[in-house]
């Protein structure tokens, strides 16, 4: 099962400490503009990961084209993709080790919400790091 206690949220927030945000944008309309900048301020390290970008940066980090090419170890895959297209995500986190998933508002895949949990991940489904980290008070993160 996702978690939902607020306890465990906050649990994962506070161990977290590098995430992968997998369908960044360049663009400031968008969530994943917003996101990261918040999770940065918040002392989070965020590479951003969008093959439609790569190469170009965002807030100072490089694009990644595919969770596959990043060389440190992930502590949690933020996915800002389609419900149906998050399982491809997904599938990548388990495959690099990421320790944890982070499916977005909006974003619920029960099947790969299920293949991440048999492989040991920890999950959490269609919620916002950037609506919970204030929600639940909790205080910047210390670097790694």
């Amino acid at each position: 099962m996702p978690l939902t206690s607020d306890e465990d949220i906050a649990r994962l927030l506070s161990e977290t400490r590098t995430i992968a945000l997998v369908g960044a944008s360049d663009r400031p309309d968008r969530p994943s503009y917003g996101v990261m900048r918040f999770l940065q301020a918040h002392g989070y390290r965020v590479i951003p990961v969008n093959p439609q970008i790569t190469g170009e940066h965002v807030h100072g980090e490089f694009v990644w084209r595919e969770l596959a090419q990043l060389g440190d170890p992930i502590d949690m895959v933020d996915i800002f993709r389609r419900p149906e297209a998050a399982g491809e995500a997904v599938d990548q986190a388990i495959a690099i080790g990421a320790k944890a998933v982070w499916m977005q508002l909006g974003v619920i895949n029960h099947a790969a919400a299920a293949r991440a949990e048999a492989a040991g991940l920890k999950v959490v489904m269609d919620r916002c790091p950037a609506i919970d980290i204030p929600r639940l008070g909790l205080p910047p993160v210390a670097p790694a």
